[in-house]
C-alpha cells in the first residue's frame, strides 16, 4: 500500500492499495536518488509513504516562504 502524506502537516492525502501499480506508473523512476530518499519512505508496517505537500500547506508556504526552513511548521 502507498500512502501520500503531507510532509508538513502529515495529512493523509490519498492511498493506493493496488499492488499492480508500479513505480514506473507513478513516475518514481524520474526521481534522483536524493529525491527518492527525501520523498519515499518504506514504513516498518510494510507500506510505503510518499511525502508531498498538501494544498493548504502549499498556500501557506506561498504566502510565508520562510516557513519552508522549518521541518514541520504546521503541526
Amino acid at each position: 500500500m502507498l500512502e501520500y502524506r503531507c510532509r508538513y502537516c502529515n495529512h493523509l492525502i490519498g492511498q493506493i492499495e493496488d499492488d499492480r501499480v508500479t513505480e514506473l506508473d507513478l513516475g518514481f523512476h524520474r526521481l534522483t536518488p536524493a529525491e527518492r530518499r527525501d520523498i519515499i519512505v518504506d514504513e516498518p508496517e510494510g507500506h510505503t509513504q510518499v511525502n508531498v505537500v498538501c494544498e493548504t500547506c502549499q498556500d501557506m508556504l506561498e504566502r510565508n516562504p520562510e516557513l519552508s526552513l522549518l521541518s514541520r511548521p504546521f503541526q
